[in-house]
């Protein structure tokens, strides 16, 4: 008997839009229906497309927050280890642990592992660096930097059907629809 390979299941289906208005409504009645891993693509950014979506908020403050107080702990600690416990030094009597002369430092720290927890932050919730994307593969795609607007639906989500999401994004009236393979 000859063993047949599975057939991978698309990534999902894609609409074109011509303008903003017809990508806020259909984005709309998108997540009204009930979808809820939904992409969309624009080539600039579209007021209200994010909360269409249903996109929430992001962790990413909280990050950068405990990033800056990681950095202005650890500045804070490395003076306080070399100049109380490492290596004191009694310069003009002044006494070891003279906190006015760390703040300069603890600040710049704190600053720089709050920069730093951002731009990580951002890399890891955004899934980046990834070189290569499955919408890449539908040729008009291409124009979502020009002039179109694309609403993507996953294949992933609970109520995708490739037949009745064909069927629902073509009452949105898109340009055109198409399946994006993976």
């Amino acid at each position: 008997m000859e063993h047949q390979p599975a057939i991978p299941p698309p990534f999902g289906l894609i609409a074109e839009f011509k303008d903003v208005d017809q990508i806020l409504d259909a984005a709309r009645k998108t997540y009204k229906e009930g979808y809820r891993r939904i992409e969309a693509y624009s080539p600039f950014p579209v007021e209200g497309l994010a909360r269409a979506i249903g996109m929430k908020g992001t962790v990413l403050p909280w990050i950068v927050l405990a990033g800056g107080i990681v950095g202005g702990l650890a500045g804070y600690g490395l003076q306080y280890w070399v100049s109380v416990i490492e290596y004191p030094l009694n310069i003009g009597g002044r006494p070891d642990h003279s906190w006015p002369a760390f703040i300069p430092v603890t600040f710049e720290c704190t600053i720089l592992g709050a920069a730093l927890s951002a731009v990580l932050g951002m890399l890891a919730l955004n899934g980046l660096p990834r070189p290569y994307h499955p919408v890449f593969n539908v040729e008009e795609f291409d124009l979502a930097s020009s002039d179109r607007f694309f609403l993507l639906i996953l294949s992933r989500d609970e109520k995708f059907d490739l037949q009745a999401t064909h069927q629902f994004l073509a009452e949105l009236h898109p340009e055109s629809i198409k399946v994006v393979d993976p």
